[in-house]
């Protein structure tokens, strides 16, 4: 039975709020907070009336488009114990965006703050789904749930079963049944080269990657962070905020629901924060503050900062370093392994390496060649992963999952080599190397060297056709506030950090970059901003 209760993300919760009751699990600094007791009890009652008033049955989609708010931890929480499958939206989404995103996560329920959201439920309405607005009134509880007449009319109709697993369940949905293979959250890839892909993630899924980030972080219940990262994003909600809450720790919410760099220390220090993770691009935000208030702001000792979601160049990551006093360990993820696939160790496990995602961890990681067999440490191939954080495959598409689950591996679609103690540096997407006249250039090692400019806040690079290279290297920069950065400047600083045939032809300076909701700047689409397509 104990074996059985540990692969579920739910009895990992259990554990933490029966270990921990009287310890703070989150908090929104100055406004509220739940201990790990009174999060549990607000999760159970609302599961219990998700499946009673709103006759929510294992497999059952439940979208929510929230902000990160206190009622989106307790309704994520208690859609998955309902054995129902959770499909936290973007807020920001358009209508046309989330009628896309209703349909094929198969929803029948959009749940929203008590503001609404006047796209999310136009889109609902569309599309025929119930809408429910969810408010937490006080620390007391419980949730309250306006606007929920029961799905299929309580008539018990059942999940065409599409996300189910094998889970299956009685009509029902005991919050104390859940199974290690019922499907508990879906997402989607970043869809930035084609159409999205569903992402089904099992509570075994969820457990083993919760495990693997307490494990390398050792996180306790003495640690605490404030969430800076949408929670309807995999590293917000697995790193950040559920292996938190697994381990007894505590998370902060924004007030305002989002990251915001003026308030984000005081947050810190109000929560007694010990270690936070970012993206990249916001841990340029707060070091570019502190650069400007470098005597206003008091930091908390922090044990460790954590980097992930897309690459941080080593001049990045030794700045954090000397601003706030911590080690800065850079990890590799994705959505398809529940998150965490590898991570640099803390100090007291073993070294970290500027430039490397660091270790394999709690799964296996090759790094492969075409036919799939493993290539020799430090030449390149495809990292490829398997283990129980691991979804089985994508949702309703059998070509993506004949591509991406050869060989009995899972294919990340990165090129990497891993050295001799089995540390990953990664040199790019293979869809996005840069073949300029048969050299192939890695657009992370450009981007690390243009972030060594002085003047340069955030950048990357990226191919343009050319008819003599038939691809071309142009990056796109944002200077630092004050700075009058030249593109000469950028071009001088490339030349003596890099290969002649590496360094971009044309720089382009400009104040702002696209980016994921994440902070995560999409290569492909900076390049279709600053260059225009030949004509047909």
């Amino acid at each position: 039975m104990a074996a059985t209760e540990a692969t579920t993300l739910t009895a990992l919760l259990k554990e933490a709020a029966a270990a921990f009751p009287a310890r703070r699990a989150v908090s929104v600094p100055g406004r509220l907070e739940l201990t790990h007791a009174a999060l549990d009890a607000l999760v159970d009652a609302a599961a219990a009336r998700l499946v009673a008033d709103a006759g929510v049955l294992p497999g059952h989609g439940v979208a929510l488009a929230f902000p990160n708010t206190v009622e989106l931890v307790i309704m994520f929480l208690a859609v998955i114990r309902a054995r129902a499958v959770a499909a936290p939206l973007n807020p920001a989404y358009t209508q046309e965006e989330f009628e896309f995103y209703l349909s094929d996560s198969e929803a029948r329920l959009l749940v929203t703050n008590a503001e609404g959201n006047a796209a999310a439920q136009a889109a609902a309405a569309k599309l025929g789904l119930v809408h429910a607005a969810a408010t937490l009134h006080d620390a007391a509880g419980p949730v309250h749930l306006a606007g929920l007449p029961a799905l299929a009319n309580g008539n018990g109709t059942k999940s065409n079963g599409s996300h189910q697993g094998g889970g299956g369940g009685a009509a029902g949905g005991s919050p104390n049944d859940n199974d290690p293979s019922d499907v508990a959250l879906f997402l989607h890839t970043s869809g930035t080269t084609s159409r999205p892909k569903g992402v089904p993630l099992t509570q075994r899924n969820l457990a083993a990657s919760v495990r693997n980030i307490r494990s390398v972080y050792r996180l306790s219940e003495s640690d605490a962070t404030v969430v800076v990262l949408p929670l309807f994003h995999v590293h917000g909600l697995l790193c950040a905020l559920l292996s938190s809450l697994a381990s007894g720790a505590s998370v902060a919410l924004p007030a305002s629901g989002r990251f915001s760099a003026s308030t984000f220390w005081a947050d810190m220090r109000a929560s007694g924060a010990t270690w936070y993770t970012a993206v990249p691009t916001i841990h340029q935000i707060i070091l570019d503050r502190h650069a400007s208030r470098p005597e206003a702001e008091a930091y908390p000792a922090l044990r460790f900062i954590r980097s992930c979601s897309a690459s941080l160049a080593p001049a990045i990551l030794e700045r954090l370093e000397a601003a706030f006093g911590a080690p800065v360990l850079e990890a590799y993820a994705m959505t398809e392994a529940s998150h965490l696939m590898t991570s640099n160790p803390l100090p007291e496990d073993g070294a970290r390496k500027p430039g490397s995602v660091g270790r394999a961890v709690g799964q296996e990681l090759a790094v492969l060649d075409e036919e799939g067999r493993r290539v020799a440490a430090g030449s390149p191939g495809e990292v490829c992963v398997r283990g129980d954080n691991v979804t089985a495959g994508y949702k309703g598409n059998p070509e993506a999952n004949e591509a991406a689950f050869r060989f009995g591996w899972f294919h990340t679609g990165d090129i990497g080599v891993v050295d001799e103690e089995g540390y990953v540096r990664l040199v790019g997407r293979i869809k996005e190397l840069i073949n300029r006249g048969g050299e192939k250039i890695s657009p992370i090692e450009v981007d690390a060297v243009l972030l060594g400019v002085p003047g340069v806040a955030q950048a990357v690079s990226f191919g343009v056709p050319d008819d003599k290279y038939g691809e071309e290297i142009n990056c796109a920069v944002i200077p630092r506030d004050g700075s009058a950065l030249r593109e000469e400047e950028v071009l001088a600083h490339c030349r003596r950090n890099l290969a002649s045939f590496k360094v971009p032809k044309k720089v382009f300076i400009t104040d702002d970059l696209p980016k994921t909701a994440t902070g995560k700047i999409q290569r492909r689409i900076v390049a279709q901003h600053f260059v225009q397509p030949a004509s047909a």
